[in-house]
């Protein structure tokens, strides 16, 4: 509120789009002006559709008594709705970076009136190779403005970026970098690989499961696990990259409103997808790197719940001793072979 530049970092499940949502909300509402053809005052960037569209949504529901003019700029969908929604202004974008600089190079956007850039998830940027286009978005942007970065991870290239970026920051870091939620009982299962299925199977018919979020490392990876679970009579869908728009926010909306119970996802699905009562994360697929088990296992224990992380590795995994020895992983991960798992009593605490 400020006009300071910021850079907040945060494990998931804290809060982050609230954060910079509400003051800019504030702000958009005590310097309300009309708005200028083809441009906008707030430009949020993130890096998934799934995520752009939920921060859409938050800035709609925290400012739903106040006049403010949004737009969702997001690949998989005609540009042509968005070109229209952008004809005559807007005070607030939500964009993902690919489709920002096709509406520009379209003439259908212009950057000129931009007062403040927020940079959503800039770790996760990182990973999915935007760091480029992000570049060269701010090099368009005006050189007076307000810029926010948020991250739940602060690698080197990162820091460099904000070096870059922002001008004297104000830093705020609500929790160590990369600590695990404190709410998260976490399990390791050893387990060969072939056993895997048949494990997460029983794991799934012996837990008290309110909703389970399956991670896999790959997207055919996800569709043969989805086949294993419809094949033994667990309903499951499964959601990432080769899934068009409209059939991933279909599969979102019904794990949302519980009609499905089980999604497996590749990491698309990683970051800041907040839904309700994620009793369960599942870690079918260990990661490669220990930060982005971080991030998954965020999915359940969001705002103050308790949730349950289960990784099944198999019996030699260099990411799995990575995970449990580094010293910020604080939360002690109990390890067990997939036949303690199976004659272990099926608990009944859910994720409240």
């Amino acid at each position: 509120m400020s006009s300071r530049d910021v850079i907040g970092i945060a494990q998931t499940g804290t809060g982050k789009t609230a954060a910079f949502a509400l003051p800019i909300l504030h702000y958009l509402a005590a310097h309300a002006r009309p708005a200028t053809r083809k441009s906008c005052r707030v430009l949020v960037l993130s890096p998934t559709r799934e995520l752009s569209g939920q921060i859409l949504e938050s800035f709609r529901t925290y400012g739903r008594h106040l006049q403010i003019r949004t737009a969702l700029a997001i690949g998989g969908v005609s540009m042509s709705g968005q070109v229209r929604a952008l004809l005559n202004g807007v005070d607030v974008l939500v964009a993902t970076p690919g489709r920002l600089i096709d509406l520009v190079q379209s003439n259908g956007l212009r950057f000129n009136q931009v007062e403040c850039l927020v940079l959503d998830e800039a770790d996760r940027m990182l990973d999915m190779g935007f760091i480029r286009d992000i570049r060269k978005i701010v090099a368009k942007l005006p050189v007076h403005r307000q810029t926010l970065m948020f991250s739940a991870t602060m690698p080197r290239a990162i820091s460099e970026l904000a070096a870059q970026m922002l001008r004297d920051p104000i830093k705020v870091a609500v929790a160590p970098t990369a600590a695990t939620a404190d709410r998260i009982e976490q399990r390791l299962i050893r387990v060969e690989r072939a056993a895997k299925p048949a494990v997460l199977i029983d794991l799934l018919r012996r837990e008290n499961v309110d909703r389970a979020l399956i991670f896999t490392r790959t997207k055919h990876g996800a569709d043969k696990v989805v086949r294993g679970l419809v094949g033994a009579g667990i309903a499951a869908h499964a959601i990432h990259g080769n899934k068009s728009q409209n059939q991933r926010q279909s599969v979102l909306a019904a794990f949302r409103n519980g009609a499905t119970r089980i999604l497996v996802a590749t990491d698309i699905a990683a970051r800041g997808i907040d839904v309700d009562g994620i009793s369960h994360v599942i870690n079918f697929d260990l990661p490669n790197v220990p930060e982005t088990y971080v991030h998954r296992i965020g999915r359940t224990a969001r705002a103050g719940a308790q949730g349950v992380d289960s990784g099944e590795r198999p019996t030699r995994s260099h990411t799995a001793d990575r995970v449990a020895q580094q010293k910020k992983y604080h939360r002690p991960i109990a390890f067990r072979s997939a036949a303690e798992a199976k004659a272990a009593p099926s608990r009944r605490r859910r994720a409240r």
